[in-house]
């Protein structure tokens, strides 16, 4: 069994900022492998279904972004998933609108729910999806991961969540070392 989360703040003031990137990769990935997010446990909703004939969970914590390792956590003891059998989709701000990138493992760049993960974990060892957001220009970084996309970026975005749901399907049938290699060059202009 895999389980993917995606990260984000739950609350409607939240909804399609750039810090909850991970949440809209789940619920378009939910429609698409028509996987209902229906049910409340694990300090989250979730839903579960199969892609590549493999048995997945969909997760979004709804601890709030600073404490999402809680929720993962509390699945990975439920299921007893491993930590290659985990795939964390998140905002990165190091990476331009456009791009994403795919790693096995590292530290949590400053990203407060990636710390809350690895320390939950007691391990940076876990497959993440970094979809780019971009650094602040004038606005401080709070402000900028909360705050919405332009129309020229969303129209970015959206190309880089179709692809997304290629290199789930890559890391589940070939592993993350393919996906990897296949996938980090990838840039919407």
């Amino acid at each position: 069994m895999y389980l993917i989360v995606g990260l984000g703040n739950p609350g409607k003031e939240y909804e399609h900022t750039r810090h909850n990137v991970g949440f809209d990769v789940i619920d378009l990935m939910s429609k698409k492998y028509n996987i209902d997010l229906n049910r409340k446990k694990f300090k989250g909703v979730y839903g579960d279904g199969n892609i590549c004939g493999e048995r997945v969970m969909f997760l979004k914590p709804m601890t709030y972004m600073n404490l999402s390792g809680e929720s993962i956590r509390e699945v990975l003891n439920f299921y007893k998933i491993t930590n290659d059998n985990i795939i964390i989709i998140y905002d990165d701000i190091s990476l331009q609108v456009g791009k994403m990138r795919i790693r096995e493992k590292g530290s949590a760049g400053g990203h407060n729910g990636v710390k809350s993960i690895i320390s939950n974990l007691n391990s940076e060892i876990f497959t993440r999806i970094k979809v780019g957001v971009g650094e602040p220009e004038y606005s401080n970084l709070v402000s900028h991961v909360l705050g919405k996309f332009s129309d020229e970026e969303r129209s970015k975005l959206d190309k880089v969540f179709e692809e997304i749901h290629k290199v789930v399907e890559v890391i589940i049938t070939k592993g993350a070392s393919e996906a990897m290699n296949k996938f980090n060059g990838f840039k919407v202009e």
